[in-house]
């Protein structure tokens, strides 16, 4: 696999699959010249781990809105939404983009609008494809057995931070793409690189508002979730929702509350 320092935009991967061959672009928002088949849009630090915990919390939905002021006239005509931003804490908004701050919430049936700065756009910028998957670490498991089960020929990984170049989204996308394929995949490496990107170091050091110190810890939890994160268009709207992708073995049959 390519490693730290390519930018993601040169990236392209073929990898054999256990039916054939697996496709795999790694491309920041901006280098998205057209509509991929299928796209796993990657926010580590924090926006779709965040979307996880939300998930493991009780929320039914999220809603990815395209802006601040969507996010607040959502909340607006639907009052029991739970809106959600990046960076401090804001008049009309209930919670900020940090999973420390979200592991002790209840969303119980809610519907959670959330806006950043990465993460959010970039899955609008491929709300066309045919299958979209949100993901991070936490869910990257899951992720890459919804992407076996499809047998997916084709698959652009959409690195969302830092204009394409944040290394701990890259790291889990190629991650991803590894256990697309069945492959033994040895996440220590990749979830070393994560560690030492630009983005923990930033959180780790309280540079980025709206952060919790265990906000890196809880980034890199390897499959936290067994729960693959899809989005599709509703009403006009971007909509997440969790998807059960059970274990070859079966052992798991629904989405967890967490802890």
């Amino acid at each position: 696999m390519a490693g730290a320092g390519i930018a993601p935009s040169r990236l392209y991967l073929s990898v054999m699959r256990h039916h054939g061959r697996m496709d795999a672009r790694f491309l920041g928002i901006t280098a998205l010249a057209e509509t991929p088949s299928v796209a796993v849009v990657v926010d580590v630090m924090r926006a779709f781990t965040v979307a996880a915990w939300a998930f493991a919390r009780g929320a039914e939905k999220i809603v990815l809105a395209e802006s601040l002021d969507e996010a607040l006239a959502l909340k607006d005509r639907h009052p029991d939404w739970v809106a959600l931003k990046d960076g401090p804490p804001a008049p009309g908004f209930d919670a900020v983009n940090s999973p420390a701050l979200l592991r002790s919430a209840g969303f119980g049936g809610r519907t959670v609008v959330q806006k950043t700065t990465a993460g959010t756009v970039g899955a609008l910028a491929v709300k066309e494809a045919s299958l979209v998957l949100c993901a991070g670490f936490v869910v990257a498991e899951a992720t890459a057995r919804l992407l076996r089960a499809r047998e997916c020929d084709s698959v652009t990984f959409v690195v969302t931070g830092e204009d394409g170049q944040a290394d701990e989204d890259l790291a889990c996308a190629q991650y991803i793409a590894g256990r697309a394929t069945e492959a033994v995949t040895d996440a220590a490496g990749f979830l070393r690189r994560a560690a030492g990107s630009r983005a923990a170091t930033e959180l780790a050091e309280g540079v980025r508002q709206g952060a919790h110190p265990d906000d890196v810890a809880l980034c890199l939890e390897l499959d936290r979730f067994p729960f693959a994160m899809v989005a599709t268009v509703e009403d006009s709207l971007m909509v997440v929702r969790p998807r059960a992708v059970p274990s070859p073995a079966g052992a798991w049959s629904g989405v967890t509350a967490g802890d």
